[in-house]
């Protein structure tokens, strides 16, 4: 087992506050407690000494859930990793100065630092992010950008590493990164094994944004919402730029332009993501036929969307049907 220590154990640091998402927290210390279990299985010493951190003895989750933690120690004492959780309660952090001053300092003595969610937002707030690459909960990448804008947000990825920093997408993106961060520390076996035991994906097939297609673009803004709503309609039409410019009233050019500042994609992309997202329903809730689906949701061909799910999801049409198989075979 590649990467265990005998003797040093790595320090992680979950850092939680009021209101956190309690999943952010408990996510990430269930994975590096299940490597501790299955190493010492193994007969190796247990490679993490774990725990969760806070300014208080004690935080309410938003859950209603209480947590009990260590009190923060001194930002300079050496640690391996720090991974900052989100929630609705970073509102409130990002507003503690004496918090973000910890965080930035504390990420100095650490050997890498994370966010889960909305952590983000910690991070960015102390400076962490700036001129990296970062990801968060997909209804907050916008907020994140527009509020730190020498962070290069990216909306669809699970997860990021950039140097020493990663983050992390929403909720349980964090159980994602977290196994990424035991594979990185002790091989892909241990880190394989931990996703088996805790009935997880190591790596989870697809992006954040194959959740969310058709609201994050609704969550763009008003200038588009109509033609969205449009689109997602009529998936099988003609969609061609000049037919879209044409029904909000503009010139091809200066809808393309306008429709990437607003929305961060190309109208091409946003097409593809809607029509994926349609595709994935009627292959989950009915059982028409796989080429059927693809003529129904604008594809034109079996193949088209067959490169489409690989290229968005890692997996074919029919690898995700029978994944999600269609219950009581509804006819569509």
């Amino acid at each position: 087992m590649s990467g265990v220590s005998k003797s040093h154990p790595r320090d992680i640091d979950v850092l939680a506050f009021a209101d956190v998402q309690l999943l952010d927290v408990a996510g990430p210390l269930q994975v590096f407690a299940s490597a501790n279990e299955l190493a010492v299985a193994a007969g190796h010493a247990r490679p993490y000494r774990v725990r969760a951190i806070m300014a208080g003895a004690t935080v309410t989750s938003s859950a209603g859930l209480g947590l009990v933690g260590e009190p923060l120690p001194a930002p300079s004492t050496p640690c391996d990793t720090l991974i900052v959780a989100g929630g609705w309660g970073v509102h409130q952090a990002v507003r503690d100065g004496a918090l973000i001053d910890w965080v930035r300092e504390r990420a100095q003595h650490a050997r890498r630092t994370a966010s889960v969610c909305t952590g983000a937002f910690l991070l960015a707030a102390a400076g962490l992010l700036n001129e990296r690459r970062a990801v968060t909960h997909w209804t907050r990448c916008a907020e994140l950008a527009a509020r730190f804008p020498a962070v290069r947000v990216e909306s669809d990825p699970i997860f990021i590493r950039d140097g020493a920093v990663w983050t992390s997408a929403g909720v349980t993106a964090g159980i994602d990164l977290s196994l990424a961060l035991v594979e990185e520390d002790l091989g892909r076996a241990l880190a394989l094994d931990v996703a088996r035991h805790l009935v997880v994906f190591l790596k989870r097939p697809g992006g954040q944004a194959q959740f969310s297609a058709a609201l994050s673009l609704q969550n763009s803004g008003d200038r588009f919402g109509e033609l969205h709503a449009w689109i997602a309609g009529n998936l099988a039409a003609d969609l061609s730029v000049a037919t879209l410019a044409a029904r909000v009233g503009m010139s091809e050019r200066s809808f393309v332009r306008h429709y990437r500042a607003k929305t961060g994609m190309t109208p091409a992309r946003s097409i593809e993501r809607m029509r994926l997202e349609a595709a994935r329903r009627l292959l989950g809730d009915t059982a028409l036929p796989v080429k059927r689906v693809a003529a129904r949701c604008g594809f034109g061909t079996e193949e088209t969307m067959r490169r489409g799910f690989l290229r968005a999801l890692g997996v074919s049409p029919q690898a995700y049907r029978e994944r999600f198989p269609p219950s009581a075979a509804l006819p569509g």
